[in-house]
């Protein structure tokens, strides 16, 4: 069973909601404490991710294309989209996508791995470089696939509004560890998400903009050390997750 930590607010068995310095310094602790994971995760990611891109663009030559598209710049806005609109709708560029598309999802699975190491952190075990692959375990890994697709599809659509994908992005924030834990479905889990984004909205709006921005600040500003940043988002997310639900048996 899943309760929310209004509701034992509401009990008086807390005087208050816990503050947004404490969930910031609880995503930075668990940050801190696996940054080794976070090396490892950045590069198996990176690593398989530019090896299909580099791949593909051999093969279909679109980052070649881009480059000719984008010389249409100086000939003003109107003409460069439409040369990229014509780019857009070719083969090469349908296939080189599919590809890029079907590793993103491929990879998403690593994040969960995050989830049990925090956990093990918590309860005292030793964390291990198998614990990123918690992701792939078993049929879970169809499950954390067909939600990621699912994610995707939705997030690509309303990503030109900024707005409407950034809702997206909170109405949906729990619902990868409020699945791994306790083992709901993508609706059932939607439900509670958006049930805590009620209750927790301006904890979740900051976290989740402080997160994106440390994300890839490691790449603007220390380059090599956006691998070390570049997975906060998990370490952020669980740290929400434990101040707004309590697991109980």
């Amino acid at each position: 069973m899943i309760t929310f930590a209004q509701n034992f607010l509401m009990e008086n068995r807390y005087p208050q909601k816990p503050g947004l310095d404490f969930i910031l310094k609880q995503a930075f602790f668990y940050w801190n404490k696996t940054l080794i994971y976070q090396l490892m995760f950045s590069i198996m990611y990176f690593g398989i991710f530019l090896t299909i891109l580099f791949m593909c663009d051999m093969k279909y030559g679109i980052m070649g294309e881009f480059n000719e598209v984008g010389k249409y710049m100086q000939d003003g806005m109107k003409v460069y989209v439409e040369q990229l609109n014509k780019l857009i709708i070719t083969d090469n560029y349908q296939n080189f996508s599919l590809w890029i598309m079907g590793t993103t999802i491929f990879l998403y699975p690593l994040n969960l791995g995050f989830y049990q190491i925090y956990r093990k952190i918590d309860t005292g075990e030793k964390p291990n470089l198998s614990d990123l692959f918690a992701g792939y375990n078993g049929l879970n890994f169809f499950r954390y696939i067909s939600y990621y697709i699912f994610w995707y599809f939705i997030y690509r659509f309303t990503f030109p509004t900024i707005i409407l994908a950034i809702v997206w992005v909170c109405i949906t924030m729990f619902v990868a560890p409020i699945m791994f834990f306790m083992n709901k479905t993508i609706f059932e889990s939607i439900s509670l998400n958006f049930k805590a984004l009620k209750m927790y909205f301006l904890e979740i709006l900051v976290c989740t903009l402080v997160a994106v921005i440390f994300k890839y600040a490691g790449f603007a500003l220390f380059c090599i050390g956006g691998l070390f940043t570049f997975p906060f988002w998990n370490a952020m997310i669980y740290s929400l997750y434990k101040t707004v639900f309590t697991e109980t048996k």
